[in-house]
């Protein structure tokens, strides 16, 4: 199938790339032309496992092009997806201008029957106006139909996700629209998993409904951690205790510093933007706001509870920036709020990520230093602190923590290792809804 896929962010890139690994012809538009020229030449503008394999082998064997031209984008393709940014206002609502503002675009491109999807993330009732906004631009309503498919890709396996989704869910009105979004997904599907069909309304609430939920799970164990330090339970034992329950399952029980990125944070907001709207009060999403915001101080306030709240002159080196691991996006990343607190107090921070480091520094710039390896961050440092769990980290060598660190201290955000482990290591060791190692 010939397809355009207007915005070549995350979601965008992915998309494209896998949608030209099972043979369809895709081209990919973006209006910044460094980004299209950089794309182009082989060089990706994000970290994604995987992602560079299929790219090279789709751009090489020619299903996978670059343009700025919407315009001859537009031509080309039968399935045109939306994967532009969908940024939060202040209220906490998603912007819709780029969205409209191609679909304005569109309206005066458009001269075969085309099907435009929204792949972004976008609230209830946005297919609507992308559709007014196409009928406002003089497009025949027989030449068109407006379909919902949010993605659901985790970032770290974004790839293997797209290959090999749960479900495909699709809002599409028409027959017509249905089969043809059916034949693009049915080779991602072929061991069984649904596409799921329903009306529009019903698949745009779908992606929010399902990741606020996933990020309520997350502050609700959070809430459980900090609960279990206080009454002297070990949240890991509960944490077992709870997911062997069928009914509750393993999956987003595990306590850290929050949740970060471009999804659960911005579209937690949005639904509740919208529950807002229609005079609704979603007190559950509004608890999980806060709780997310004040975990990532509560696990800094706890490095500064150790040091009588004096860290000035102390150093700290801190593995993990990336929100999560196997990426390199460093939007919401609790590592940054919890890295301001402490230079604000005085502190100088040596940090390491796999991946993030570039992000961070344009970020950042001089304020804090970036060291070369996990354990060069070490060099001079007062303590160690955790906050992204990369595999890297896990089973990393204590006796060489110990001789670099000035005090062998590990703060752990993501419960990374085991009390065992820092018993064993004599290591002062402090985590999340734990108890304390205090050799």
């Amino acid at each position: 199938m010939n397809i355009a896929v207007v915005g070549t962010g995350y979601v965008g890139l992915v998309s494209g790339t896998c949608f030209a690994e099972t043979g369809n012809q895709v081209i990919c538009v973006d209006i910044n032309e460094e980004k299209v020229k950089q794309l182009r030449n082989g060089v990706l503008p994000i970290y994604e496992p995987q992602l560079d394999q299929f790219f090279e082998r789709n751009t090489k064997a020619g299903r996978l092009s670059f343009t700025t031209d919407l315009a001859e984008a537009v031509k080309a393709s039968d399935i045109i997806f939306l994967a532009l940014p969908t940024p939060s206002d202040e209220d906490g609502s998603a912007d819709l201008k780029y969205v409209l503002g191609v679909a304005e675009d569109l309206s005066k491109l458009i001269d075969h029957f085309t099907v435009v999807v929204d792949k972004s993330t976008v609230p209830v009732g946005t297919a609507e106006k992308v559709t007014q906004k196409l009928l406002d631009g003089g497009l025949s309503q027989d030449l068109f139909e407006v379909v919902s498919n949010p993605e659901f890709l985790r970032e770290g396996v974004a790839v293997e996700d797209f290959m090999k989704p749960d479900r495909v869910v699709i809002g599409a009105e028409t027959q017509r629209a249905q089969d043809m979004m059916r034949r693009l997904y049915q080779p991602f599907v072929r061991q069984g998993n649904p596409i799921i069909f329903m009306d529009v309304r019903s698949a745009e609430m779908t992606k929010y409904a399902a990741n606020s939920y996933l990020a309520a799970r997350i502050s609700f164990m959070n809430e459980i951690a900090n609960l279990c330090e206080v009454a002297g339970a070990d949240v890991d034992k509960v944490r077992l205790g709870m997911g062997s329950d069928s009914r509750i399952g393993k999956r987003f029980l595990f306590p850290g510093v929050g949740y970060g990125g471009s999804c659960f944070p911005k579209d937690v907001k949005a639904l509740v933007h919208t529950a807002d709207q229609h005079d609704y009060e979603f007190n559950i999403l509004k608890s999980v706001v806060s709780v997310n915001a004040k975990q990532r101080i509560r696990f800094a306030n706890r490095i500064l509870d150790y040091y009588n709240g004096d860290v000035a002159g102390k150093t700290f080196a801190v593995w993990g920036l990336a929100f999560k691991p196997d990426t390199d996006d460093i939007r919401e990343a609790p590592a940054i709020d919890i890295i301001d607190m402490l230079v604000e107090r005085g502190a100088k921070v040596t940090a390491f990520d796999p991946e993030a480091m570039a992000n961070v520094k344009a970020l950042k710039g001089d304020s804090i230093s970036f060291a070369d390896s996990m354990y060069n961050a070490l060099e001079g440092a007062d303590a160690l602190v955790i906050v992204t769990e990369w595999r890297a980290f896990r089973t990393p060598n204590f006796n060489t923590i110990k001789e670099k660190l000035s005090e062998p201290i590990i703060f752990d955000g993501r419960n990374v290792y085991t009390l065992d482990q820092a018993e064993q290591n004599e290591i002062k060791y402090f985590s999340i809804g734990r108890k304390s190692i205090l050799n």
